[in-house]
């Protein structure tokens, strides 16, 4: 074949392939305009971009791409427009469009459809229906033996149980996804070691909430132990946080706050909007520590410093931190969101409780005598609370002194008395120690058996105070009466 022959049948058969591949991309193009066409129209009239996006399956000779996008489409305006039994009956075709696409995309957009529908659930119908979402989404994957995304989706529903604090529920499903991540002997998978950390934060979270500390330390210890998976930061996250919470209530200051503090750095780094309330953690930590450690020395807290969202707490550990009770109370004052948090507004008490033991103490140092309104006025706190908290000094040993309910007055006991007092008590103790040597530890003072009758002895009694004994028992017989007289002041 000549060179010109070879050209020429090069370009007849280049020129045959362009047509088919024009005619498949024409093809494309209709479905594509038809498309996005739909996606314009799907704002101004959801309903005709509905039908719009329902027959493009059609057009496809195969199931394919468009399809599965169209069918996406279609289901969330019919989950907005509250045709949820239509949703459900078109979301079963999309499942079937799985194999027709990429396995990154199927699970990637399998996955946001279902926190779409969690999303807009806000009716108890939109509830109803999710569950049937999500048992439908389970046999699909069930069938087609697609372990993974069975086990991606059961926790899925698992977090959703969780949200909607069904505890029972929560704690079956958790029970299905352990045996399903454990071998046959009960040990756990170390193949599924990522999804085992899921499942331990989630029943983690569980017990937190329910206040359940046993199981939940317990269940904490094991999960740290695990080697076999790197999980994402925010489960570490979740496990560390409430590891803090576990710390805090067995008030253990110094371990929550190391939990407080990797959890915040591990929200952090997967960029979790969590880490600005565990960081609200960390700071209230430092004041149940009474530390006066600036916990923005670390190089992961200081750029958060300056944050407005953490600014009431930063403003609490300054004045904390400075002693200034009257800023502290302002600050807690003006900022009652604080307290919209169920975990802070349990602890505070225990910081603010602090707070005025210390204002109390600064306050009384320099007098003897004091009315209990005036203690309270200046600390701007209610009397009964003002009583408690001296109660409380008094029997811890740091306010020498008494209150007198009748006149609510506290007397401070004068620092002479104290002393006098003080010294009387070693005067007694040494006078003690005293009489037990003489007459207790001395030999000259045991009991003997008498040799002859009461009569023959001429002793009163039945020691023999005249023989025997040691040494300093007989120096001690001669200089009776001076050891009686020495006694005598002693005591006195």
């Amino acid at each position: 074949m000549s060179d010109d022959d070879f050209m020429q049948a090069s370009d007849e058969e280049y020129d045959f392939e362009y047509e088919d591949e024009e005619e498949d991309d024409s093809g494309n193009v209709d479905i594509e305009n038809k498309y996005y066409n739909a996606k314009q129209t799907k704002t101004t009239d959801p309903e005709e971009a509905v039908d719009e996006f329902l027959g493009i399956p059609a057009l496809e000779e195969e199931k394919g791409e468009w399809g599965f996008k169209g069918l996406k489409q279609a289901i969330k305006l019919e989950f907005k427009l509250k045709r949820f039994q239509k949703a459900i009956e078109h979301y079963k075709e999309l499942l079937t469009y799985i194999t027709a696409v990429t396995r990154n995309y199927s699970e990637k957009s399998i996955d946001n459809m279902l926190n779409f529908v969690e999303k807009g659930a806000d009716s108890p119908a939109a509830v109803e229906f999710i569950e049937q979402f999500y048992s439908t989404t389970l046999r699909c994957f069930q069938s087609t033996n697609n372990e993974r995304l069975w086990l991606k989706t059961n926790i899925k529903l698992a977090k959703l149980l969780l949200d909607r604090k069904d505890y029972y529920a929560v704690g079956k499903k958790l029970r299905e996804l352990h045996r399903a991540c454990r071998r046959e002997d009960g040990s756990d998978d170390p193949t599924k070691g990522t999804y085992s950390m899921e499942i331990y934060a989630l029943e983690i979270q569980m017990y937190s909430e329910t206040g359940n500390n046993n199981q939940l330390k317990a269940l904490y210890q094991r999960a740290l132990k695990v080697r076999s998976a790197v999980p994402h930061p925010k489960i570490q996250g979740i496990i560390r946080e409430c590891g803090g919470k576990m710390h805090m209530s067995e008030e253990n200051w110094k371990s929550s706050q190391s939990d407080f503090f990797e959890s915040f750095r591990n929200y952090d780094e997967a960029g979790d909007l969590r880490r600005i309330q565990v960081l609200k953690y960390l700071l209230l930590t430092t004041m149940l520590m009474k530390s006066d450690i600036n916990p923005f020395d670390s190089q992961e807290t200081k750029p958060y410093k300056n944050d407005p969202r953490i600014a009431a707490m930063t403003d609490l550990v300054d004045a904390y931190q400075r002693d200034d009770i009257y800023k502290y109370e302002d600050v807690l004052h003006k900022n009652t969101d604080l307290l919209a948090d169920p975990f802070i507004a349990e602890n505070i008490d225990e910081v603010t409780r602090n707070m005025r033991t210390k204002a109390v103490l600064k306050l009384i140092a320099p007098y003897t005598r004091m009315r209990l309104d005036w203690i309270a006025e200046h600390l701007r706190i209610d009397e009964p609370e003002v009583q408690d908290i001296l109660s409380y000094l008094i029997v811890d040993g740091r306010v020498q002194g008494r209150i007198d309910e009748h006149n609510s007055t506290l007397e401070i006991e004068s620092r002479a008395d104290a002393n006098r007092i003080k010294a009387i008590q070693v005067l007694t103790d040494s006078v003690g120690d005293l009489f037990k040597t003489v007459f207790k530890d001395s030999d000259g003072f045991r009991p003997v058996a008498p040799e002859s009758s009461y009569s023959d002895q001429g002793e009163a009694g039945g020691f023999d105070t005249l023989r025997g004994g040691s040494r300093a028992s007989r120096r001690l017989r001669h200089r009776g009466n001076n050891n009686n007289n020495f006694l005598n002041v002693a005591m006195h």
